[in-house]
């Protein structure tokens, strides 16, 4: 028989694709050096970031399925393959001083490597721990959370002692080769495998988490037809719209409202990537306990409050308890969303089907930092904006209460196939 590999490997190995890939979010310590060194304007050098997050939602969503049919292992060294040529170009592109090459490389090519690479462990993990889907989705996607905070100040470090270009060219070979190696790792579980003990445990009563059959087994052809399918969609992209708003004025924003400096509001930014990352690994993990509905019901509701407030919080710690809060729900909206895909969809085309969800994160990535400095340049405040955020927010509150009349339903129905097939076998042996 076949060694069936450890699983918490596994996690460690979808966590180093997502460590490589999740540098994408420090790409900002490159804008300063970059304008005084090519005299390039920030919205120039921000512009490779945008490209690259759109191309990371939609090449997800087009690639889903090269994941299914490929399995994580070639999917993730495909996605070392693009990711690394597109940072290492990078360098060849401000060598030669070209914006056309930096968007083609980092933003085209490194945005399509963050996409596949993005999804591809994604859909094994939740295989991998039935039990504990929230956790193993949010380890991986907490990796990508807090990937900035030990990327940035190295790109800082190096770009110091080596150069712009150089610095590309070292990060696009490191992450070639992290993203390569663990790849080597990734592999789908046995067909019907379940952690050793588990079910032991379960009949016994000696674990809180239950293994719940999924509500249905849809390939992400008829996954797109559901009606919950776009309630996910657009609980994420509103999720993300407002949350990654908030990311790209948050030292402005506490400086106008509280009056707090820019040396304060600069720190604060830094914090606000620890609840980013701890809200993907925290509310994961708890959506496995109290449920992925009851989770994202408990975002929204956070979010109302939390925008409505923000406006008029001039006290600076309780407008940075406030922004905390926000980030953690930024965060555990995408950990959380694998999970629910399986538990609404199945995990037959998981990783296809978590790639169209993506397409809102691409979406949300143009739409909420437009959105936010258009209003903000007509009205000079936020005051505004934060309250078609908050209305936003309780579309989405109403949206993941709607969802639950429809996994009502669906389990219903399911009971019912159930007490039928029981029903069957017990006159069969009648």
């Amino acid at each position: 028989m076949e060694k069936v590999k450890n699983r918490w490997l596994i996690a460690a190995s979808a966590l180093g694709v997502h460590l490589s890939i999740g540098s994408a979010y420090a790409w900002s310590v490159f804008t300063n050096p970059m304008i005084d060194t090519y005299g390039w304007t920030q919205t120039q050098v921000s512009t490779a970031f945008s490209i690259a997050i759109f191309f990371l939602g939609f090449s997800a969503a087009f690639m889903g399925r090269f994941v299914e049919k490929n399995g994580p292992r070639k999917s993730s060294m495909l996605a070392a393959l693009f990711f690394g040529i597109g940072v290492a170009g990078s360098g060849i592109a401000t060598m030669l001083e070209s914006l056309i090459l930096l968007y083609l490389f980092y933003g085209v090519i490194g945005g399509m490597g963050l996409g596949i690479g993005y999804i591809s462990p994604v859909s094994t993990l939740v295989k991998w721990f039935p039990d504990r889907r929230g956790l193993a989705t949010g380890l991986a996607i907490m990796g990508f959370g807090f990937a900035a905070m030990l990327s940035g100040p190295a790109i800082e470090a190096l770009i110091g002692l080596v150069g712009i270009s150089n610095t590309f060219f070292i990060l696009g070979s490191i992450y070639f080769l992290v993203m390569t190696a663990s790849a080597q790792y990734l592999s789908p579980p046995p067909e019907g495998w379940v952690p050793k003990g588990f079910v032991v445990k379960q009949e016994a009563g000696r674990t809180k988490v239950k293994i719940r059959p999924d509500l249905s087994q849809l390939t992400a052809n008829e996954a797109i037809k559901t009606r919950r399918f776009w309630m996910l969609w657009f609980m994420l992209f509103i999720n993300v719209t407002c949350g990654i708003a908030i990311l790209a004025v948050a030292s402005p924003m506490a400086q106008e409202i509280t009056g707090m400096t820019a040396v304060a509001a600069a720190a604060m930014v830094g914090v606000l990537g620890l609840f980013n990352g701890g809200g993907r690994i925290g509310w994961a993990s708890l959506s496995d306990y109290i449920g992925r509905p009851n989770v994202y019901t408990a975002f929204f509701l956070i979010q109302v409050i939390a925008f409505a407030i923000l406006p008029f919080a001039s006290n600076p710690i309780l407008f940075q308890v406030l922004l905390f809060a926000i980030l953690t729900c930024y965060g555990g909206g995408f950990s959380s969303i694998p999970a629910y895909i399986g538990d609404l969809f199945g995990t037959k085309q998981l990783g296809a089907i978590h790639g169209y969800i993506l397409t809102a994160w691409a979406m949300a990535g143009v739409v909420g930092p437009i959105l936010l400095s258009l209003i903000y340049d007509n009205t000079g405040n936020y005051t505004l904006t934060m309250m078609i955020f908050t209305i936003m927010f309780a579309v989405a509150l109403g949206l993941s209460l709607w969802i639950r009349v429809d996994i009502k339903r669906l389990r219903g129905e399911q009971q019912r196939k159930l007490a039928v097939q029981h029903a069957t076998a017990a006159t069969k042996e009648i």
